[in-house]
């Protein structure tokens, strides 16, 4: 009995000694908890702000806030389609640069014309030769009120491309598409949106460009540039009336109007995989409101969930799933 008094007076001895450094501690997770909860609050915040509002409240034409005419680079790509059609339904005339005049861009300039009474112009330019092929693209925006510059990054890059046997000429195209002339584009256009001081460039990348995977290294490093470049010249231009948005989605799937070709890789729509359409409607409520976004809200949480994974164990699961596939 003894025993037990003793070691009940030491427990009592040792606790009231240690009371301070209880205290000290349950404050320190008070405060750690604390701030979790305002960055998950401020993000909630962020993502009503950025996806939901916009969508409820009324806004401004975006004839009347950005200018009349849209250029879109990329225009074989389903989803730079997409956010075509969907400038076409609020009265923005198209310009589609394409590098050979293929049915499929020129059906779809045809249809935005037939279904919402916009103008449609499609100008073959195939930047790859030399300056002189820039003309066709500076005659087309002469003397128009070009509001939007689209670039959209190359889905090829979606398919696992491992550097160090791929054909060194399909190196050389996939840089030179993905980062050379999406810069070149920007050069075009920019001028004449700081003449009027107003203008939106929006450059569809992917969510890649946040977190590496086996194989994708081409795939992340045109993403990032595509992001960076985004994120600098909004910091340039923003105060000049320019504004510039980085979109970097996940995963969209195929379309249903345009099917992927089998050098990209298919996936059903879902509620984590719109289809090109779904997530455009949802990408230009964004526009004016983000310069970098997913520009679908549940990729935002999607990335929100990313960033809470450490990188080894992102890097772990990552080369556990590719390999499996």
């Amino acid at each position: 009995m003894a025993a037990v008094d003793s070691f009940q007076l030491l427990y009592r001895e040792i606790s009231r000694s240690c009371s301070f450094y209880y205290e000290t501690l349950a404050l320190v997770g008070a405060l750690y908890a604390g701030s979790k909860a305002l960055v998950l609050m401020k993000e909630c915040c962020t993502l009503v702000r950025v996806h939901f509002l916009p969508r409820m409240i009324p806004t401004k034409r975006l004839t009347q806030q950005f200018g009349d005419w849209a250029v879109i680079y990329g225009a074989s790509q389903p989803v730079a389609q997409a956010y075509a059609e969907e400038l076409a339904r609020r009265g923005v005339s198209i310009i589609f640069v394409a590098q050979e005049h293929t049915s499929l861009v020129r059906d779809a300039a045809a249809s935005l014309s037939q279904n919402y009474g916009v103008e449609t112009v499609v100008v073959l330019a195939d930047l790859c030769l030399d300056q002189a092929a820039c003309k066709p693209i500076k005659d087309a925006v002469r003397d128009k009120d070009v509001g939007f510059l689209v670039n959209c990054l190359d889905e090829s890059l979606l398919v696992t491309h491992d550097v160090a046997v791929m054909p060194e000429q399909g190196a050389l195209d996939a840089v030179h598409r993905n980062v050379t002339l999406v810069t070149l584009m920007a050069r075009l256009v920019l001028p004449g949106m700081l003449e009027r001081s107003r203008g939106a460039v929006v450059n569809i990348s992917s969510a890649a460009c946040r977190r590496t995977l086996p194989g994708r290294a081409l795939l992340t490093a045109s993403a990032g540039y595509l992001d960076q470049l985004s994120r600098a010249l909004h910091l340039e231009y923003s105060d000049r009336g320019i504004f510039v948005q980085s979109l970097i989605p996940l995963q969209i799937a195929s379309s249903e109007r345009q099917p992927s070709t089998s050098r990209t890789p298919t996936s059903r729509p879902g509620f984590f995989t719109p289809n090109p359409e779904v997530y455009a409607h949802h990408a230009i409520s964004t526009l004016g409101i983000s310069s970098r976004t997913t520009g679908y809200w549940p990729h935002t949480l999607q990335c929100g969930l990313m960033s809470c994974i450490p990188e080894w164990i992102w890097v772990l699961g990552s080369r556990t799933f590719i390999g499996a596939s």
